[in-house]
């Protein structure tokens, strides 16, 4: 079990990797993986019962001892990150389908990668969780209300059927998750270790389906769907921080904010593309799964490097 729980701990550090290879696959191999489109609502709500089960009700509780953070950490992710998406859908005059695709992940929660990337960047871990389970919890009345609001002129969108099925994969699942959790006790650890390899596994397989299915696509204008993700990430975070430290939080707190804004829970976004638009739809979502973590690294590594240089400046005497 340890070396699973080894296994599991080092894919999910070098998540990117997998997630990059995956997409690289999909593109080569279409044929293979497209079929694999089917499976995303089933492997998201398994990863999101493994989130369920990394949790109890003391995360849930952080929210009451630190409510100024938390609210500005979930106004910040569900206005910037829709308000981003479709101001970048009009500049770059996105195709419906690729515009749909860009809204539908700005209006959902943040991923459960933003907690590691947190932890990573010397950040408040708890403040993360916080925010990403309450976004979480949120996302079965905000995701589809947003999504009606920036993009029902491109689509008409069932609010009622889109909620219900967010509930079913994501609510859900999460509960469950946190029932066995508190059912197994100490037990649970030895399954919570190997969560990370489940995690990766899922999202591995919504990728290379999503890039399988939008091949054609991406041969016409994948270049500025990556450029428009790409922005919209970066966007996130810059944004995200500068609010944070406009709200005069801590150092800590600012880039738990600026990661939770700026990493969204693309899996998710992939599953509703597939389920109400097209697989199309789901290529920014399937980019935007590659790209954040790429990109999330790179700024816990530049977070991690600025911590250790005011930690090695010598007290003034």
């Amino acid at each position: 079990m340890k070396q699973l729980a080894a296994l599991s701990n080092w894919m999910g550090k070098t998540f990117a990797v997998w997630a990059l290879m995956s997409a690289v696959l999909g593109f080569f191999f279409p044929e293979f993986f497209a079929p694999l489109v089917k499976f995303i609502v089933p492997v998201l709500g398994l990863i999101m019962f493994g989130m369920g089960m990394t949790l109890n009700i003391d995360d849930f509780v952080t929210i009451i001892k630190r409510p100024k953070a938390v609210l500005v950490g979930l106004l910040a992710q569900f206005t910037l990150m829709p308000l981003i998406a479709y101001l970048l859908t009009v500049v770059f005059h996105l195709d419906p389908f690729i515009a749909i695709g860009v809204i539908l992940v700005g209006c959902c929660p943040g991923g459960t990668a933003s907690n590691v990337i947190t932890f990573l960047a010397k950040g408040d871990v708890a403040l993360s969780v916080s925010i990403t389970s309450i976004a979480t919890v949120l996302a079965p009345l905000l995701t589809p209300l947003l999504l009606k609001l920036f993009a029902g002129q491109l689509i008409d969108i069932d609010l009622a059927s889109m909620m219900l099925t967010i509930t079913k994969i994501v609510i859900l699942p999460i509960v469950l998750g946190i029932v066995v959790h508190r059912l197994l006790g100490k037990k649970s650890e030895a399954v919570t270790s190997v969560l990370p390899l489940v995690s990766v596994v899922g999202i591995v397989v919504i990728v290379a389906a999503i890039i399988a299915a939008s091949k054609a696509t991406i041969v016409d204008s994948g270049a500025l769907v990556f450029v428009v993700v790409a922005l919209h990430n970066l966007l996130g975070f810059t944004l995200g921080y500068l609010i944070a430290r406009a709200c005069g939080f801590t150092e800590r707190q600012r880039r738990a904010i600026m990661i939770e804004v700026g990493m969204q829970n693309s899996g998710l976004g992939a599953a509703l593309a597939a389920t109400y638009f097209n697989p199309v739809a789901g290529l920014p979502s399937a980019i935007f799964s590659v790209w954040h973590n790429f990109s999330g690294a790179i700024v816990a590594n530049i977070c991690a490097r600025q911590t250790k240089s005011i930690a090695e400046i010598p007290p003034t005497r």
